[in-house]
């Protein structure tokens, strides 16, 4: 039973701090929509999304309407688009990409995501197409975004595709220059990714998903900095259990949207994604949470575990709102999209390598980083391959989404709005790793006992 407290404590999460329901994703399989002939694959991609999507922003704005909890984004998932497109007789996807583009901005949704292919092992024939149709496809789209996954736990790491990703991430700066590189910042590389990842721009539907599905994405960063001020002082143990409680209230909120969004789309509910997902607004930051916990800036010492046992409490309060939990729940570290990220690189506490060392505990990895524009093809590999490393090796999920931004190097910023921010440009560092990652191969799959 709820009383007048838990209403008024609801409405000043909102109100005062920055609580939203980030995004509801609908996840569609395209399996269906395979063909030999490109033009009707990419008509019947069109159809299939059109259909089942007509009606997602409006649910989105009838809930947000009725329940008076913001839903930032409304967004749409498919299945790799390597799967869908193999059976096309073309050399490019391109065509598939537009596809994706013109239905997405039919439905009106923020973003697609699925232009991706699954490499960890090795290639196919579609796979291949995909991964050299990135570039262009970003740079010709608005909406789309793109994954690639190079390596897993169970499989190892394809260092092949970890070369050719460094390659294909300089070639979409090149192509997106004149924007800041921004169709970096709708490329991710995985490994270990999920299938039910509602936020973008690594969400893709997984094979192992249903027709269609609602995921929610939930966040919050403000709520838990506002509530952790409420135990300064305190031991460690108040403030882990402070953050239980509050995210327990914010998936609350998510599952409440989940459901009736699923129920009024005739589709099924899928999962909530419990993560603090940041934004550059003032009092929206996880950055300011670690902060808040006692740290002087974040990167300095202490982050780690200070972020660890973030990650760790949001999940435990999470678990008990809601019976399905999944994505990428836990803290994302974006450095463009969070404010205090931002300040904490612009006064030199917090480094590429921190960064690195936060990843090990935090929801994903290396997010919305902007490099200097003369960083090397095989120097973003190697950051690919260490970071693929770290979610091979302790079994979970790492991404990296850089943007060497032509024509800037450290000191200048790139601004790319709205929630993408804006980020100083991050020095990396420049012993070449060249004759690694031009060995190329495949990393084993690492042994799962004698750990230490």
């Amino acid at each position: 039973m709820y009383n007048i407290n838990d209403v008024l404590e609801t409405t000043r999460m909102i109100t005062q701090n920055n609580l939203d329901v980030r995004t509801i994703t609908m996840g569609i399989s395209l399996r269906d929509c395979a063909d030999p002939d490109i033009k009707k694959c990419a008509r019947k991609i069109y159809d299939k999304i059109t259909h089942k999507a007509e009606h997602l922003v409006k649910v989105g704005e009838d809930l947000e309407a009725e329940l008076g909890v913001p839903i930032i984004h409304k967004r749409i998932s498919v299945t790799p688009i390597s799967l869908v497109g193999e059976a096309c007789e073309a050399d490019s996807y391109v065509a598939l990409a537009k596809a994706l583009d013109d239905a997405a901005k039919q439905v009106g949704v923020n973003f697609i995501g699925g232009f991706s292919a699954l490499v960890e092992k090795g290639y196919t024939k579609g796979d291949h197409i995909l991964i050299r149709s990135i570039p262009e496809a970003l740079a010709t789209t608005d909406l789309v975004c793109s994954s690639v996954a190079i390596g897993s736990t169970k499989a190892g790491i394809n260092m092949d595709a970890v070369k050719e990703m460094g390659e294909i991430v300089k070639k979409t700066a090149a192509l997106t220059a004149d924007q800041d590189a921004i169709g970096c910042a709708k490329l991710v590389v995985f490994c270990n990714p999920v299938q039910d990842n509602p936020f973008m721009a690594g969400a893709f539907h997984g094979v192992t998903e249903p027709e269609s599905v609602i995921n929610v994405g939930v966040s919050g960063p403000g709520v838990v900095k506002h509530a952790l001020e409420a135990v300064r002082g305190k031991d460690i143990g108040q403030v882990a259990e402070t953050i239980k409680k509050t995210a327990f209230k914010i998936t609350r909120v998510g599952q409440l949207v989940a459901q009736e969004a699923a129920k009024r789309l005739n589709t099924q509910f899928g999962i909530i994604d419990l993560s603090l997902a940041p934004t550059p607004a003032i009092g929206d930051s996880v950055a300011h949470i670690l902060e808040e916990i006692g740290l002087e800036s974040c990167g300095g010492p202490g982050t780690t575990a200070a972020l660890a046992m973030l990650n760790d409490a949001v999940k435990k309060g999470g678990l008990m709102a809601s019976s399905y939990v999944g994505g990428l729940s836990g803290a994302f570290i974006p450095v463009s999209e969070d404010a205090g990220m931002i300040a904490a690189v612009e006064k030199g506490s917090l480094c590429l390598e921190k960064l690195e060392a936060m990843t090990c505990v935090c929801s994903v990895g290396l997010d919305m980083i902007a490099v200097p524009g003369d960083t090397t093809a095989a120097t973003i590999s190697a950051v690919i391959a260490d970071e693929a490393a770290v979610g091979m090796i302790n079994n979970k999920t790492t991404a990296v989404r850089l943007i060497p931004v032509p024509g800037k190097g450290v000191g200048d910023k790139v601004e790319f709005g709205g929630l993408l921010g804006y980020a100083p440009i991050m020095p990396v560092n420049t012993f070449k790793p060249d004759v690694f990652i031009n060995r190329g191969g495949r990393i084993p799959a690492p042994v799962r006992s004698l750990t230490n």
